[in-house]
């Protein structure tokens, strides 16, 4: 009997008890994402606000050929639409910090049926300083505190802060192809760091960025009647010294600074408690079969950075679900109105 019920449970079967449930008197908000990569993290952000009235479907951009990006997703129509609504949800870039200073910023910025993650791309709340510990703890299952990702990351944000501030400047004002991205990047990674005294990590730093923005103060002497206030402006944004890694571009953070730091961090942590099972274990059977359980139930660190959730406390991710409730409500009272 199984068996038959299985072979019958197909989309079509799915499509029509969907139909007899409560979903018939609710309205669909089809939520466009960049990539497969994102279908996860927005439907996670999205699933908790649904109501008696509203419900998401999460999907790429497109229905009829395999495109994906942040301009397949903006390239729909958004809005209302036969019955349902289409928004657009994608990473934030630069655009955000932009201002309408591009077509792509104007639309990201302006369009009501737009949401953006704030932060530079969900890596960066992947990333999210809190949330690190735990992803150690998922890797290793040994819950020993051995670094403070949170204060270390504090303090980098704050020596890269005028930096990005100038990062920001020559996207702004034209001067990108002379102050990159990628050329930022290479001013800020983190080469090797030092676990036990990271001060001096962050001094070495201190010094390559201090001479980053002496040299681009030579290069570009009108800065000095529109850098600061640039810099006002992104603190209004709510970009702040402490956060700057946040904003800076994802892929860099992910996997420049945070994968590696955690994976030496991790190392350490996983062989303290092989050396614990070791130590505790009564003969070499009992140490090898406990070896062998341990080892099959840790993880990858970068497939745990990619799979936690903990960064749902993150202030720029409720501000996402703050946005899209106020959507919600706008909805609600259009359609009372009507």
């Amino acid at each position: 009997m199984a068996r038959r019920l299985s072979q019958n449970l197909n989309s079509a079967y799915i499509e029509a008890m969907n139909r007899l449930q409560s979903k018939r008197d609710r309205k669909k908000i089809v939520a466009y994402v960049e990539s497969y990569n994102d279908v996860f993290f927005w439907s996670t952000l999205l699933r908790p606000l649904e109501t008696e009235r509203y419900y998401f479907e999460v999907m790429l951009p497109s229905r009829t050929n395999l495109s994906k990006g942040k301009k397949e997703a903006l390239a729909n129509e958004l809005g209302p639409r036969l019955g349902a609504y289409m928004i657009a949800c994608v990473d934030a870039d630069y655009d955000y910090l932009m201002q309408g200073t591009t077509l792509v910023s104007k639309e990201i910025c302006e369009n009501p049926y737009v949401f953006h993650t704030y932060v530079y791309a969900i890596e960066n709340f992947q990333c999210y300083a809190p949330a690190l510990h735990n992803v150690c703890v998922m890797a290793t299952l040994n819950d020993r505190r051995l670094f403070d990702f949170e204060t270390f990351l504090q303090l980098y944000s704050e020596i890269i802060w005028p930096l990005f501030a100038w990062n920001i400047w020559c996207y702004r004002y034209g001067g990108y192809k002379e102050f990159s991205m990628l050329d930022f990047y290479h001013i800020i990674e983190i080469y090797q760091l030092d676990y036990y005294h990271p001060e001096r990590t962050l001094e070495t730093l201190r010094h390559r960025v201090n001479q980053k923005i002496a040299r681009l103060q030579k290069r570009f002497p009108e800065g000095r009647q529109t850098y600061k206030p640039l810099c006002a402006e992104l603190l209004r944004l709510g970009i702040t010294p402490q956060t700057t890694y946040l904003y800076m571009r994802g892929h860099d953070l992910f996997k420049g600074l945070v994968a590696p730091m955690l994976n030496g961090v991790c190392e350490v942590l996983r062989r303290e408690k092989e050396n614990e099972i070791r130590r505790l274990a009564v003969h070499s059977v009992q140490a090898q079969n406990e070896l062998a359980s341990y080892q099959h139930s840790i993880g990858l660190v970068e497939e745990m950075l990619r799979k936690h959730t903990t960064y749902t406390d993150c202030p720029e991710y409720q501000r996402v679900q703050e946005d899209i409730k106020a959507l919600l409500n706008q909805f609600e009272h259009t359609e009372k109105t009507e």
